[in-house]
């Protein structure tokens, strides 16, 4: 089953440790969930106000008439 998920992070969050930090992925791409993998690079020119879905090999298309159905 596909799911189609809205984030709106272009980046990880940062968590410290004492002296370490662990990067959290935010953007949802990462295929190390819950880690960043750096694969919101992909998000860095993305257009603000638009809906952009990334397929499984990487590609994105950008997302028309988004709706949310409760």
């Amino acid at each position: 089953m596909a799911r189609l998920v809205k984030k709106e992070f272009k980046g990880p969050l940062e968590i410290k440790i004492g002296t370490k930090s662990i990067w959290i992925c935010m953007c949802g791409l990462s295929i190390n969930q819950p880690f960043c993998d750096d694969s919101h690079e992909k998000t860095a020119d993305e257009e603000d106000n638009k809906t952009y879905a990334y397929e499984k090999e990487g590609d994105r298309t950008e997302v028309k008439n988004w709706e949310v159905a409760y």
